[in-house]
């Protein structure tokens, strides 16, 4: 591996980009054979419409064994359609309420929801109500929290693990954009443990053929795990621990070898023989059991198997051969120890968790099930877990973002901050891993990055800039262990606007409201959809305190909007939505660099205050999509008389 430049030749990216995105876009809708349906499950009663301004939300009773819901609309008479909210990927949604914001203000529509007792299984929508949103009008919400209402331990689930680029990318000597590849991804997994609290990254590809894992001589295999043990040193050096994928297929290994996806030509196909699989498998986990020990590999990672074999795009075989694959590679990491833990499918959009969980009678049951999704808060398969016999089990999201779309501006704007923050707060106490897919925009599925801002999937940019959602996920950090309980009430409460409050162990409390709709039509923002925030928080305790106030907005913690004013190729909107645009600079110069550097920071919406005594109110605008975070710090106690 020495000397490694990277597995795409430089002369030959132009052609395998295009190639790759044509090849994409063909394939990546297209499920792989034999989905599965599970019993329907009757609607959800009691629903109700709030009409509000730009919006109408929705509320309804939980339905018991659904995982998730499906909110349908229909025009005047016409019949109802699963409502699409433009997040290109499920619809359904966990919980309520929900917020339509896709409709004309003022024209009435009819709603209905269903229930989901699987991805695939939606029972019958109910009775439908009517309702029309606002054109206008007074639109405020309150804020309430309690500084003595400890509900608990502050949920996580950005934590365990987050996604990165296919991890061999760690040793490229490349450059994008006259940045170095493989340190700055490296610095970029760093920050996200040290700033974020990440523990382990997730990646494709450890068993591609750039890290020489796999090859046949004289009829037999030959292994060589010198590449991976360079990559998952360097993981372990930063800090981290990785998720295993499982994946791709090495080359002297497949059925068919011409079968792949990506830039980096990863393969999809079968193996072509099961025996090998398995021993590749075996072979690769009892060394790295070797090298960085039992306990350490036991405790500390997980092995997961494939990728999205759902999807045509990612594998050439039936459901039968992934189940097939599954099984063998399961059966051989726990031929290693039978305490390591070995899971699957990494499935697209919430598919095939039943065909695993039923891996009870002649297959290797999983320790956890993953699967993915983008757009939406994840949905809830506790009871799928349950109704297999395997309440508890745990189900990791090994993929989730704003956006399955690559290059999609939403990426790299504020919508995004606001749709981080909603998507972990339901995921919180009922989600153990939502991993964000990815870190850093130095990825290269599809090709390398064109330009700073260009709707790549990275937390940070090129550079390792701070992007809206990496703020988002830096101020859900800032808050304490102890949650607190928190009231929100008015127009689009719960629905558009939500918050979390917790409190450290030295009184210390801080609240996070957001405005955000699932809506990504409005992903530049909508001015009918701002709110007037009433924030109160009672029992500070009195004496004084220092009253920070920070934001992630249009003009706040974007640094879209600081590279579209430094000339920068990227068009911001009101809501701070950035893309690649006509005209300006597609990377920057040194002096550009040096501005964006110095302002990579989280930017404070007011002047620090002072206030006293044990109750304090504020209030503040909030546009959609903003962020706002407010910290009561006490400076001084009250003093007896």
């Amino acid at each position: 591996m020495e000397g490694w430049e990277g597995w795409v030749d430089p002369e030959e990216s132009g052609r395998l980009t295009a190639g790759a995105r044509a090849d994409w876009e063909a394939r990546i809708g297209r499920a792989a054979a034999g989905v599965a349906a599970a019993g329907l499950l009757a609607p959800p009663a009691g629903l109700r419409a709030t009409p509000g301004r730009g919006q109408v939300t929705l509320d309804w009773d939980p339905v018991d064994g659904a995982v998730g819901y499906l909110v349908h609309r229909a025009d005047g008479a016409g019949p109802l359609r699963v409502l699409d909210h433009h997040g290109g990927d499920v619809l359904a949604v966990p919980h309520p309420p929900y917020a339509d914001t896709t409709g004309e203000p003022g024209r009435g529509y009819r709603y209905a929801v269903a229930a989901l007792a699987d991805v695939t299984a939606a029972g019958p929508p109910g009775p439908a109500v009517e309702a029309a949103s606002l054109a206008g009008g007074a639109a405020e919400v309150t804020v309430s929290v309690d500084a003595l209402s400890v509900l608990g331990e502050l949920p996580r689930p950005w934590q365990p693990v987050i996604g990165a680029e296919h991890l061999s990318h760690l040793l490229s000597t490349d450059r994008s954009g006259g940045r170095p590849i493989g340190p700055e991804l490296a610095e970029a997994l760093r920050m996200a443990h040290e700033e974020l609290g990440v523990l382990a990254v997730r990646a494709h590809g450890i068993l591609c053929d750039d890290l020489g894992v796999y090859r046949e001589a004289g009829g037999g295999p030959v292994y060589d795990f010198t590449g991976v043990d360079r990559v998952y040193d360097l993981v372990l050096g930063l800090g981290l621990r990785p998720v295993v994928e499982l994946s791709f297929m090495p080359r002297d290994l497949a059925r068919d070898p011409s079968s792949t996806v990506f830039a980096y030509r990863a393969i999809i196909s079968p193996p072509k023989d099961w025996r090998r699989w398995h021993e590749l498998v075996r072979s690769l986990v009892a060394h790295l059991v070797r090298r960085y020990g039992l306990a350490e590999v036991r405790d500390r990672w997980v092995f997961e198997v494939w990728n999205e074999p759902n999807l045509e795009v990612f594998w050439t075989g039936t459901r039968a051969e992934y189940l097939r694959l599954y099984d063998e590679a399961a059966a051989a990491v726990k031929a290693v120890h039978p305490d390591l833990r070995v899971g699957g499918p990494a499935s697209a959009a919430g598919g095939w968790l039943g065909d695993v969980l039923r891996r009870r009678d002649g297959g290797i049951p999983p320790d956890f099930v993953s699967t993915h999704t983008y757009g939406s808060p994840p949905l809830d398969f506790r009871p799928l877990c349950a109704r297999h016999g395997r309440p508890g089990l745990d189900v990791l999201w090994t993929e989730w973002g704003a956006t399955p779309t690559h290059f999609n501006p939403v990426c790299d704007g504020v919508f995004a901050a606001a749709l981080v923050l909603r998507g972990m707060r339901s995921a919180g106490g009922r989600v153990p891993a939502l991993c964000y897919w990815v870190v850093s925009d130095h990825f290269e599925e599809l090709g390398r990055p064109p330009a700073l801002l260009h709707g790549g999937f990275g937390l940070l940019t090129v550079g390792n800039l701070r992007k809206p959602s990496y703020w988002a996920l830096t101020l859900m950090n800032r808050l304490g262990p102890q949650r607190l309980a928190v009231s929100v009430a008015g127009d689009g409460a719960g629905s558009l606007v939500e918050a979390l409050a917790a409190r450290r162990d030295d009184g210390t409390v801080t609240v996070l409201v957001w405005n955000g709709t699932l809506d990504q039509s409005k992903a530049g923002g909508s001015a009918l959809l701002g709110r007037d925030v009433r924030l109160t928080v009672r029992g500070l305790g009195g004496g004084e305190h220092a009253v920070r106030h920070w934001r992630v907005g249009a003009s706040h913690s974007n640094i879209a909007a600081v590279w579209r004013d430094l000339g920068g190729r990227a068009g911001a909107s009101a809501g701070g939505c950035a893309g690649v645009s006509a005209g300006g600079r597609r990377w920057p110069d040194e002096a550009q660099w040096s501005a964006l550097r110095a302002r990579d920071r989280l930017d404070e919406y007011a002047p620090e205050l002072r206030c006293h005594g044990d109750e304090v109110r504020l209030d503040f605008p909030l546009p959609m999509p903003a962020v706002s975070c407010l910290e009561f710090t006490r400076v001084s106690a009250d003093l007896d008389t």
